[in-house]
């Protein structure tokens, strides 16, 4: 079983559809489930199965993890906290306007019972196209909230917490309503302990039985190489916090690309464009280009080219998955305006040229047409 890919985790190809990748994880998590095998290292083959099948069972997932590759698509969730705490905001840059607002991104549904994770959230975040074509790692503020330090998120202050009284630890409450129909049975959220079933023996001051706190955060976020509008970045456990005993949740960051002054994209590829003059295109010409890494390449252009003809220069375009695409140099001739004296009897002798050429059935005799002589 491969160890990091997540198709030989599961032992199922690129190409495989969901019903194969179904069959293959459930094969698998019978034959590695703790609870069945007693091999070395079966549970970490289980945690290794469960977080392959995550991600190829899920559409969006599967495209991203196949579009960055393993490395980068895993990297991609992890982050680091490089600010202070607090909701006052010190030692925070202040500089982030290219970042949208964060709202919860999953919400609603009916409520189940245990302790509630927390709820994930969406971030969109505008980057420069040299950011993606490389990578960078970028900080951004985060308001989000955390467990309560003073009480660890249990809501009390003595970390102690009761039955409550109301739902008799169910969390939930009863409603009868008697009709000409029967008997109807509502089951409600208890409005006492929210549905936790448990309430604290003493209220935590910090934030007042909640065990959650508001705090501004300062988050390093990696951004990988070949990254594309409307990807998204998964941060794990940098959602909002969760009920006590329940996990975070997760932020999503929506990337933006910004469009470029001198490239365009077009899949792992860069296009740029030059221009040069009818003489330069006729007898050929040599002319430094500076790629996107600010890197400075002495480009060859061949004696006789068209207009719009692309040059490509290798390697010098989207770096994704350790295979960096090319950069296409578009040409474009353009015609010189305000000739001097000189030059004007330079190209009337080139014209008298081409019209003798296109006598004989030369070059541009094709599209020169006939001239015409003087009545």
């Amino acid at each position: 079983m491969g160890a990091g890919d997540y198709y030989d985790t599961l032992g199922v190809s690129r190409s495989a559809d969901e019903k194969e990748i179904i069959k293959a994880y459930r094969n698998l998590a019978r034959k590695y489930h703790p609870d069945v095998c007693k091999e070395p290292g079966a549970e970490e083959k289980f945690k290794a199965i469960n977080e392959a099948y995550s991600v190829l069972s899920d559409q969006q997932k599967r495209a991203q993890y196949d579009n960055m590759g393993h490395e980068t698509f895993t990297n991609a969730s992890k982050g680091s906290y490089t600010g202070g705490g607090g909701t006052g905001g010190e030692g925070f840059s202040s500089d982030f306007s290219g970042f949208g607002d964060i709202f919860d991104f999953f919400g609603g549904g009916q409520r189940r019972a245990g302790p509630q994770p927390g709820a994930d959230l969406l971030m969109r975040m505008q980057i420069t196209l040299e950011d993606a074509v490389a990578c960078t790692n970028r900080d951004i503020e985060l308001m989000h909230s955390e467990q309560c330090p003073t009480c660890n998120g249990s809501g009390s202050e003595t970390k102690k917490m009761n039955t409550c009284p109301r739902c008799g630890g169910s969390g939930q409450m009863k409603q009868a309503t008697q009709s000409v129909f029967g008997q109807f049975v509502r089951m409600s959220t208890c409005n006492a302990c929210g549905g936790r079933g448990k309430i604290p023996e003493k209220q935590c001051h910090e934030c007042r039985g909640s065990g959650h706190k508001r705090v501004k955060r300062k988050v390093n976020v990696h951004i990988p190489p070949g990254i594309d509008s409307g990807m998204r970045l998964r941060m794990e456990g940098y959602g909002e916090a969760g009920e006590y005993g329940a996990p975070n949740g997760d932020l999503f960051i929506e990337v933006y690309v910004q469009t470029h002054a001198r490239f365009q994209r077009n899949g792992d590829n860069l296009e740029t464009t030059i221009e040069i003059s009818p003489v330069q295109a006729v007898l050929g010409t040599t002319i430094e280009i500076e790629t996107i890494a600010h890197r400075h390449i002495d480009l060859s252009v061949p004696a006789g080219i068209q207009y719009n003809m692309a040059l490509k220069i290798s390697g010098e375009g989207v770096k994704r998955r350790g295979k960096p695409g090319d950069l296409l140099v578009r040409v474009k001739i353009v015609t010189p305006k305000g000739i001097n004296g000189e030059e004007k009897e330079l190209y009337q002798k080139i014209a008298e040229l081409e019209n003798k050429r296109s006598e004989k059935g030369g070059f541009f005799s094709g599209f020169m047409g006939k001239k015409t002589g003087k009545k």
